[in-house]
């Protein structure tokens, strides 16, 4: 089944209790490391955010098909794979942050998980229930709620035949050939 291009849901803002953005955002508070022995994804998906005040409560309110707002240097730290398969586990469609750890960026892309970069995201006005629209080849955001758009960096080469394969290891079965092989995600 073929990937789809634009993406729409509702937007989750990963904001504190004083409306700033959370940063730094490290992967044992997305998946806490005495969770690790799981490893079923779906049984994952109930851990997600349970290590982070004020939203611990996350995997009992989201819904298929939404999309995270995140703020600078999300998913720090370990190289903790959970904390990705979580929220694909949960339908996370894709997460949108200033910036991501390396390592959190590089399992997100390899899972097939879209992660997009945008300068100043919590500057563009997105707001926790709104629904957005997300070209994933151009990068372009689109706040359904309000009608202001912004950008992020749209999905390079690889990572985009990796999403439309369904992972890295679907995408090497596959044969794991890219438009641009030097393309770097």
């Amino acid at each position: 089944m073929a990937k789809p291009m634009k993406l729409s849901g509702r937007i989750w803002a990963l904001r504190g209790p004083d409306g700033a953005a959370i940063e730094n955002i490290d992967t044992d508070m997305i998946y806490h490391n005495k969770h690790l022995a799981v490893t079923d994804m779906n049984e994952m998906a109930q851990f997600i955010f349970g290590n982070l005040d004020g939203w611990r409560d996350f995997p009992g309110k989201v819904k298929p098909g939404d999309i995270l707002f995140v703020g600078k240097n999300f998913g720090s730290g370990s190289s903790r794979q959970h904390a990705v398969d979580g929220f694909i586990a949960l339908g996370i469609q894709a997460i949108v942050g200033e910036s991501f750890g390396a390592i959190y960026w590089r399992n997100a892309v390899n899972a097939g998980m879209p992660v997009l970069r945008a300068p100043d995201v919590f500057g563009s006005g997105i707001e926790s229930g709104q629904e957005v629209e997300i070209d994933l080849t151009t990068g372009e955001i689109t706040n359904l709620s309000s009608g202001k758009a912004f950008a992020a960096g749209p999905m390079g080469n690889i990572q985009m035949d990796v999403y439309k394969a369904g992972g890295l290891f679907e995408y090497g079965r596959q044969g794991g050939k890219s438009a641009m092989p030097t393309d770097v995600v």
